[in-house]
């Protein structure tokens, strides 16, 4: 089918509280969704139908007062702060309510061709780009999560494809004001260059967007999160350490890990059973033979303190007794073209590389199914933490286009999946009597917060250049809306426990992650003897025609904090009973993400706007409003250079030195600590010896039964 003839005569019309524009085939709506915000939707078809109702990331806006008019020119709505105008020819603009501009619809002539492009493909699908006018010095945050090391994202061209390190979610966050959700969940890409930004999505069945105008940036993510639904507050169990590895092998290698926690007086918030426990891939439980008692396992780590949490992937084995049914109720995600078995993983049942189903988490019945295995194989021996690994889904070779999912086609509805994979769990978990539910997710999508989707950095390599993207990353996720972000402390491949670079780099990544908002040991390090590449894991790299391991062969060297020489245990454990020290000041930040969405961990500019250098710093943050870390992110570095906004007075938390904000300082960072201040006048000041200051233990007493 042709794209929308611009010869159509246009109709504007101004109804109570929205406006609406008719050429042709196509029509734009223009209405107030919730606080000075407007939802836009367009279709090519004659008529909107909302294919995202009841399982996007909009939820039903909440109260407003919206005011429209109709006059020679256009019309106009009006939602509080946001003020939208229509011309008679269709093209938008969004202004602050009596006010200055925030953004608008490029110019035909500027373009090219019309900003808001339809173009009809096969059955309800259609390619939908919208080009925007560019403003000089404007500044983009959020976007989710990406791997160029950037934090502000404008002259960046950003996929919009979820996949392993890369997590799509389409919330623009401006310096100018404004807050833009893409809330389409096709594949495609957002062009954010110095003459347009651009969206496109390759073939979707929907164009919607949402636009806030706020005052400032706390604002703009308070009225997404009203918009989205806020995080449940972090469980008291998650707010310490987690201790993770590529796999221990059964349950005394659980317990022995615990005990050596505790032998050595170090809190342990979370101990990870990750891959590998199972009898298949796709039969979601224990495996007797190596797990022969989980009850008393969970027993035993609940009464030392130690929340137990165990890896969930979304992949089947063909030979899993759960296949046939799955197979044959639709539960399955499906190719377009070719055999159904679109991902090629290790598993435990034997050796070699084997093609797995992935489950179809849009599928209500395929989530009810999910849960109720999960119930028998974990809940029922008092599991409730879960890691929800691969929900990209990570599904090689990356085809979407060639995927079928419940909701559509997978060109249309892929970078969904994480939204709804969380949502089965958090609903399952809800009904069981959890009241904080939580899960661990290597991919999100916009509103992922709502169903207590917590989200780590995927598989990073293990370099000062991950460490340092991954800073930025977690601030843009913040700035995205999922407010609990976390790494695989020292990157995830590789890493020799026994190397004394890698050792630094351990060292100042735990530095760092200690005020994240979840502080996590999780990498598969590198093991005497065994040379299987990382990424042959999941058979991303090149196949080795020889190498035929099962995946219970992975094991992987050592990554407690014992791990890594005396030397860095010493640091490591100040760091945890810093971070243990915390909690109070962790569970006051929790409480802001359920009421007002804020992210624990912050860009300086989210509380010193006035501040001008704070739009631009990039390697330091805020932990809440109180605490600001500059981690240290080059290898050798016995100094670094620390930006103190203003206007506030910072007490160093080490040594009690005051400085005022709105400077500069050269830090010393000596092996031992990175720089971090408290602000002035704070509670964590006057509480400073207590906090950062206090004995760390050493080793002694007997080894717990």
């Amino acid at each position: 089918m042709p794209a929308i003839s611009s010869r159509a005569v246009p109709r504007l019309e101004a109804e109570t509280a929205r406006l609406v524009w008719r050429a042709g085939g196509e029509i734009l709506t223009v209405e107030a969704w919730g606080q000075d915000a407007v939802r836009v939707r367009a279709s090519p078809f004659g008529e909107i139908h909302d294919p995202l109702a009841g399982i996007g990331a909009l939820r039903v806006p909440g109260p407003s007062a919206p005011t429209t008019g109709l006059g020679p020119d256009g019309a106009v709505l009006i939602n509080g702060r946001m003020e939208v105008r229509v011309d008679a020819g269709g093209r938008i603009s969004w202004h602050r309510a009596g006010g200055p501009g925030l953004l608008a619809e490029a110019r035909r002539e500027t373009c090219g061709r019309p900003a808001r492009h339809l173009v009809p493909l096969t059955g309800e699908l259609f390619r939908a780009e919208l080009t925007l006018e560019a403003r000089p010095g404007e500044r983009i945050y959020g976007l989710g999560q990406q791997q160029h090391g950037r934090l502000d994202q404008k002259g960046c061209v950003i996929d919009l494809l979820q996949r392993n390190t890369e997590v799509c979610i389409p919330l623009a966050i401006s310096s100018l004001g404004y807050a833009f959700l893409w809330h389409n969940p096709a594949v495609g890409r957002v062009e954010l260059a110095r003459n347009h930004t651009r969206w496109v999505a390759e073939a979707g069945e929907t164009y919607d967007l949402w636009v806030a105008c706020g005052d400032s940036v706390p604002m703009l993510l308070e009225r997404f999160t009203e918009a989205t639904g806020p995080a449940p507050a972090l469980p008291d169990w998650a707010l310490g350490l987690w201790q993770s590895s590529l796999r221990y092998a059964d349950q005394e290698e659980v317990l022995e890990v615990a005990r050596g926690y505790i032998q050595r007086g170090l809190p342990l918030s979370v101990l990870v059973i990750d891959g590998g426990h199972w009898t298949r891939m796709g039969e979601w439980r224990f495996d007797p033979r190596h797990w022969p008692d989980p009850d008393a396992m969970v027993e035993k780590l609940r009464g030392w303190g130690i929340e137990p949490m165990v890896s969930v992937w979304p992949t089947v084995n063909p030979q899993a007794e759960t296949r046939p049914r799955m197979q044959a109720e639709g539960y399955l995600v499906r190719s377009s073209r070719g055999p159904d078995l679109p991902e090629r993983m290790l598993d435990v049942d034997r050796p070699g590389w084997q093609p797995l189903h992935v489950y179809d988490a849009t599928h209500p019945g395929a989530r009810r199914f999910l849960w109720e295995r999960i119930q028998a194989g974990y809940l029922r021996h008092g599991i409730r933490a879960f890691w929800l690994d691969a929900d990209e889904p990570e599904i090689q070779p990356l085809v979407p286009e060639n995927l079928r999912y419940h909701l559509g086609a997978g060109s249309a509805w892929h970078n969904i999946y994480p939204l709804h994979h969380s949502r089965g769990f958090h609903e399952g978990l809800t009904a069981a009597g959890e009241r904080r539910p939580l899960t661990l997710n290597r991919s999100a999508w916009a509103g992922s917060q709502r169903y207590g989707a917590a989200v780590w950095s995927g598989d990073v390599d293990c370099s000062f250049e991950s460490l340092r993207r991954q800073l930025v990353a977690g601030l843009n996720m913040g700035l995205s809306g999922i407010p609990w972000w976390t790494t695989d402390t020292g990157g995830f491949q590789g890493g020799d426990p026994a190397d004394p670079e890698f050792r630094e780099l351990l060292v100042r990544w735990f530095q760092f992650a200690t005020f994240c908002p979840i502080l996590r040991m999780h990498g598969y390090r590198t093991a005497p003897g065994e040379t299987l590449p990382v990424d042959q894991v999941t058979g991303a790299g090149e196949a080795i025609d020889d190498f035929e391991p099962s995946f219970r062969d992975l094991k992987g060297g050592p990554n407690e904090v014992w791990s890594f020489g005396e030397e860095a245990l010493v640091i490591l454990s100040t760091f945890i009973l810093v971070r243990e020290r915390l909690r109070p000041y962790l569970r006051d930040l929790a409480q802001q993400v359920r009421y007002s969405g804020a992210p624990p961990m912050r860009p300086l500019f989210w509380h010193f706007p006035d501040d001008p250098v704070s739009w631009f710093v990039a390697d330091q943050f805020l932990l809440g409003s109180d605490l600001l870390v500059a981690p240290v992110l080059e290898a050798g570095a016995d100094h670094r250079r620390v930006r103190l906004p203003g206007p506030a007075a910072w007490v160093c938390a080490w040594t009690g030195r005051e400085t005022e904000g709105g400077t500069w300082r050269i830090e010393t960072t000596p092996r031992e600590r990175i720089p971090v201040f408290l602000r002035s006048g704070s509670l964590l000041a006057e509480t400073r010896q207590q906090v950062f200051c206090g004995q760390v233990p050493r080793p002694a007493g007997s080894r717990p039964a």
